[in-house]
């Protein structure tokens, strides 16, 4: 009997080191609590079963509560991040050719001017070309600007939301969790 035991603590003084080198033991999953950042212990000598058993159940009740599904929000905030990214680069892509439509605008201005002032069309021609395309780009670029900030606040806006969705999220789970006698983290 005695040499059971000694040979149990060896094996488990062996087995403990690897176990901590791997980060977690072999076979442990994540429970349901973790993967959305809620730590939870049970009080009553819940068994891993039982516990799973009952976040699963207050994960339901929360989602029904809120009306906020973690794992659902996580994705439309991602996708929404996704969206305005693609929106900030539309932006930036329509400043390409406004250089251009400023130039045309500005030369068949200029070259207006040129006629009357000067007698010399393609000089006011050019100039206007020059004005025009330069206006042009500048107020194109601070439109481009603005769209940005403009995107990046509701950006911001939408992630708030989304954080705030699920803390109020954990904060029911937390409640039906500590009703079947668990303590909870998050």
């Amino acid at each position: 009997m005695h040499k059971t035991i000694i040979v149990a603590a060896i094996a488990l003084g062996l087995a403990a080191p690897a176990a901590a080198q791997s980060g977690a033991p072999q076979g442990a999953q994540k429970s349901l609590g973790s993967t959305i950042g809620v730590y939870v212990f049970p009080r009553a000598g819940q068994n891993a079963s039982q516990q799973s058993k009952d976040e699963a159940m207050c994960y339901d009740w929360a989602t029904q509560q809120t009306g906020v599904d973690p794992f659902h929000a996580a994705a439309q905030a991602q996708q929404t991040a996704q969206q305005a990214e693609a929106a900030k680069q539309h932006a930036h892509e329509s400043t390409a050719g406004s250089g251009a439509v400023g130039m045309v605008g500005g030369a068949a201005a200029g070259a207006l001017v040129g006629e009357i002032v000067s007698n010399d069309p393609g000089k006011g021609a050019a100039w206007g070309a020059a004005v025009g395309g330069i206006a042009n780009r500048r107020r194109a670029r601070r439109q481009s600007e603005e769209t940005k900030q403009q995107i990046d606040q509701q950006s911001q806006q939408v992630q708030q939301a989304s954080a705030q969705q699920i803390d109020a999220f954990k904060k029911a789970f937390a409640v039906c969790l500590e009703a079947k006698d668990y303590m909870v983290k998050f």
